[in-house]
């Protein structure tokens, strides 16, 4: 009887101990997973950017500083089912300002709301970023970009994308498996951009960007992984319909072609610049073409380089820009439309972009780019290091203009220009 007893309390011992290991193993598998929890991602990206810069000035080869302050803010969450909000929004302060009216300009990126009504079905309404185009020099389907930007705080074609500010539209899109359908409308809120007020502060500048009715339709069939094109159609009150086609191929797992193709009637650059301005002119309406093609090649130690040929049929031949070459009310109002619509002047241009990751050290990227204008022989160059931290990042850039005086390079204030600046995430 009692080594009966002794077994059963020895069991009951062994099984107590055996629970309490159990019990203690979960509690700290528990407090592992508690611990080791991934954190959610923010719908929040903020980050403040201060920069210093100094210019050579051309006209006197003196030295000029000045200092930005940005604040950048972006907002991104489904805050129900189908339902999403998108704000982004940047403001820029220069110390000290060319102008007044520049020292600070608030630019609203975008701020729309999205719905997804069916799995495939989605629509956006609100200011949207509309980006369309696979170059990276000039896009001609980039329908959407003329009286975008509000301030330049780069000439990285990257930087220009992505700090301009959307337009009001209601946007459709249509998923499946055969492709992607895209329909959208721009209304007219506003008249044409009243200049003493564009640049104010918080302006949201509605008439820069929603002074015309305009809509477009593109078609993104799903042909293979390695052929992506894109198809298009623009109309605006100024202009008749505009076609464009966009495709990118893979030649290799190093190298890509890219083509961008628009064409229709309109009248040339140097026209439009004087219809807007009330300047009577003659229509010299044709068909006209615009194209960026070019290649990407990537090695295996991280080094893209891309090389891209671009025409624009709506710029000036060399004899034209070179008649209007002087400091004349013609020039004058050209040079300032082409700020608007960021266009060439002249029909034919070149550029080189390459971008090196980890150059030599981790977390350090090296950025080059030059701008070539092929008809007046004048160019930019772009060198950017920057180095990349966990919640910061600090970068050096360099720009040089280059040309004769009046050439589209050769005409800017400044002959060079260095900056050191400084990145914080919060």
């Amino acid at each position: 009887m009692k080594k009966t007893l002794f077994c059963i309390a020895l069991l009951w011992l062994t099984c107590s101990a055996n629970a309490q290991e159990a019990d203690d193993l979960q509690a700290l598998q528990l407090a592992d997973q508690i611990m080791t929890k991934p954190e959610q991602p923010s719908n929040w990206r903020i980050f403040a950017e201060g920069a210093a810069r100094g210019a050579v000035l051309r006209s006197s080869d003196s030295f000029q500083a000045n200092q930005r302050l940005s604040f950048d803010a972006q907002y991104d969450n489904t805050f129900a089912p189908g339902w999403r909000a998108v704000f982004s929004d940047r403001l820029d302060i220069d110390n000290p300002a060319q102008a007044p009216s520049d020292r600070a300009i608030n630019t609203i990126k975008e701020a729309y709301l999205s719905w997804q009504a069916q799995p495939n079905l989605l629509f956006d309404l609100g200011r949207i970023n509309e980006r369309n185009g696979v170059a990276l020099g000039y896009n001609p389907t980039d329908y959407f970009k003329a009286a975008a930007l509000r301030s330049v705080v780069s000439v990285d074609p990257n930087s220009l994308k992505e700090n301009r500010q959307g337009s009001v539209m209601l946007r459709a899109q249509q998923l499946s498996d055969n492709g992607s359908l895209t329909v959208l409308f721009s209304p007219k809120l506003s008249d044409a951009i009243n200049a003493e007020h564009e640049y104010a502060t918080f302006n949201p500048d509605i008439a820069a960007t929603n002074n015309i009715n305009r809509w477009l339709v593109s078609y993104s069939p799903k042909f293979s992984n390695d052929f992506n094109p894109k198809v298009l159609l623009f109309k605006s009150e100024q202009l008749p319909t505009q076609f464009g086609l966009n495709f990118t191929s893979l030649v290799n797992d190093a190298t890509v072609i890219y083509l961008e193709w628009s064409g229709g009637r309109r009248p040339n650059l140097l026209t439009q610049a004087l219809q807007a301005q009330g300047i009577p002119v003659a229509d010299n309406s044709a068909f006209r073409n615009r194209v960026s093609s070019g290649v990407t090649y990537t090695t295996d130690n991280k080094i893209s380089i891309s090389a891209e040929f671009d025409y624009n049929g709506t710029g000036l031949d060399q004899q034209q820009w070179s008649d209007l070459g002087r400091p004349n009310l013609l020039y004058g109002a050209y040079r300032k439309w082409l700020q608007i619509v960021q266009e060439s002047p002249t029909k034919q241009t070149a550029f080189l972009y390459a971008t090196w990751q980890d150059a030599g050290l981790n977390h350090l990227d090296v950025s080059a780019m030059e701008r070539f204008n092929l008809v007046d022989s004048s160019h930019l160059t772009w060198l950017e290091a920057r180095y990349h931290m966990t919640h910061s990042e600090f970068a050096l850039q360099w720009q040089r203009d280059s040309g004769s005086r009046f050439s589209e390079f050769g005409a800017a204030r400044q002959s060079q220009l260095w900056s050191l600046l400084g990145r914080f995430y919060f």
